[in-house]
């Protein structure tokens, strides 16, 4: 299954509304930005895993870590050898290369890494895109057509990863190697990947591009809608919680 595709269930969390859920992400990695603390960033990450295992998503929410454990590896390493403040800590013929102002700093921005984009990537997983898209609309009058953009890029996502893998699939079974370390060889395969990718997706857009015409998209307002949104005591103490976790980590 596709780490951003979504998993149906009647958790506390998929009963939310669908604009609570979004404002939570944005405010949890909120929290995640603007805390300095190593500790409590660290925390945060723990804490979103044993959220998302409350809605039955533990493990995708530790496969989703782990990959975006690798993106902090390399934000890791560019901010250690950038930043200069700080005592040394690693010394060659007179040059500094790592100090300890460098080492806390790369630290903290590959957690905040990790720790800002995992909400935002379980969203996909507890929220329908449809609904997310209606209730921009209904509740805060977003446009349709910004809306049904914004929405429509990250429910392609899980679709062109599938065929991405499926064109690889065929491409091996006639014989295409993808194991090799050859550099140059495998930028040469990239062209028999996503030649057939580009192919489709154009295709795709095409086709609902007609099909929005023939419902009438350029028609539609937030009357247009009739399934409702409606906010319950859940949402606002779910705000209020995570509003108290961006003040919590001012203070640390």
């Amino acid at each position: 299954m596709n780490l951003l595709q979504y998993q149906p269930g009647n958790s506390f969390l998929h009963r939310l509304n669908p604009i609570t859920k979004l404002a939570a992400a944005f405010l949890y990695g909120a929290a995640c930005i603007i805390s300095g603390n190593l500790f409590l960033v660290t925390a945060l990450i723990i804490l979103m895993i044993l959220i998302a295992a409350t809605a039955g998503l533990g493990g995708r929410a530790l496969r989703l870590t782990r990959n975006l454990l690798i993106l902090g590896a390399l934000m890791f390493i560019i901010q250690l050898f950038f930043v200069r403040s700080g005592d040394p800590l690693l010394v060659t013929g007179g040059f500094v290369w790592v100090t300890t102002g460098g080492l806390v700093s790369a630290l903290l921005l590959s957690l905040r890494v990790v720790a800002a984009m995992l909400p935002l990537m379980l969203l996909f997983a507890i929220t329908e895109i449809s609904d997310l898209c209606g209730a921009l609309v209904k509740k805060l009058h977003v446009p349709y057509r910004y809306a049904f953009i914004v929405t429509t890029a990250f429910r392609f996502v899980p679709l062109f990863t599938s065929e991405f893998h499926d064109i690889e699939d065929a491409q091996r079974a006639r014989g295409v190697e993808y194991d090799t370390r050859n550099i140059v060889k495998k930028v040469q395969l990239v062209a028999p990947l996503f030649v057939p990718l580009l192919t489709s997706s154009l295709r795709k857009v095409d086709a609902g591009a007609i099909s929005a015409e023939v419902r009438g998209f350029n028609l539609r307002t937030y009357n247009s809608g009739y399934q409702q949104y409606p906010f319950h005591l859940a949402d606002g103490a779910a705000v209020v919680l995570l509003v108290a976790l961006i003040v919590v980590s001012a203070v640390l």
